[in-house]
């Protein structure tokens, strides 16, 4: 998609989706509860974080990671904020969110922090763009990216990780969410033995994908103490020009922000 073009998310209405899928019975195990006394013995949920170390060893390249400039439309908040403004990318450290952000003539300077992967990705991403780093989290930080990013957690995990983003944001500070959606065509497409939760699911390489509906992702936002400012399904078609085939896709997007605090004088709740 070229940089230019217009943002869309709304393609096709999910409810009708929603329809469509729970009508079919091939694809009956998405709905159905999770027992978790009974998962798979070739899946284990111990080693998700090392699963995740030997992808990245194998798309090290930096390329494997296509630039998201759609965020800039998506989140224009990212676009007008003043020259003081900091933003944090929460990911995996590949420069796939924030080099897009870098690449416009904005005031503020993105700094790209990861847990696991930041000093091999930063070497990866220096050959395609330069910038300033720093303490960025010192006196907080204005916006917060958490993009495709939680699924990639085992879900008992995701809570603390919300509370660890709202911990760095002012007052005031924006979450912008983007993460895969109930019934997108990649989840789908795991057969019943794949699962390892309620819609929760394992890759042959060991990785985890989650699949959120909208009352899950507000509930654990809202919970860490976010107020909600936008929240939806973005539901895209697409074509794949190789075979042709049409493919509905389906992510969440959302806004959140931390409350600011109240005067000294005002009354407690």
């Amino acid at each position: 998609m070229g940089e230019e073009t217009q943002y869309f998310s709304k393609d096709f209405e999910w409810e009708e989706l929603r329809e469509e899928i729970e009508n079919d019975l091939s694809l009956r195990h998405h709905l159905l509860p999770f027992d978790p006394s009974a998962p798979s013995p070739s899946l284990s949920l111990s080693n998700e974080s090392e699963a995740w170390k030997s992808f990245h060893n194998r798309h090290s390249t930096g390329r494997f990671f296509k630039e998201r400039r759609y965020l800039l439309k998506e989140f224009p908040e990212l676009l007008t904020c003043d020259a003081d403004s900091k933003v944090l990318e929460v990911g995996c450290g590949n420069g796939s969110t924030v080099l897009p952000i870098l690449r416009k003539p904005s005031p503020h300077k993105p700094n790209d922090f990861c847990l696991s992967d930041a000093n091999k990705n930063k070497e990866v991403s220096m050959d395609r763009i330069s910038s300033e780093g720093g303490q960025c989290c010192i006196g907080g930080v204005d916006f917060v990216t958490l993009i495709f990013t939680l699924s990639a957690m085992p879900f008992q995990k995701m809570p603390k990780a919300i509370a660890k983003c709202i911990s760095v944001l002012k007052p005031g500070g924006l979450l912008l969410f983007r993460d895969y959606g109930l019934y997108d065509m990649t989840m789908l497409r795991f057969p019943p033995e794949r699962r390892v939760g309620f819609r929760e699911y394992m890759r042959s390489d060991g990785t985890l994908s989650y699949f959120f509906s909208l009352d899950t992702v507000r509930n654990l936002f809202v919970s860490a103490g976010f107020i909600e400012l936008d929240l939806e399904y973005c539901c895209i078609k697409s074509v794949n020009r190789r075979n042709e085939k049409h493919m509905r896709r389906v992510w969440v997007h959302g806004k959140f922000q931390k409350p600011i605090q109240s005067c000294p004088s005002s009354a407690p709740h």
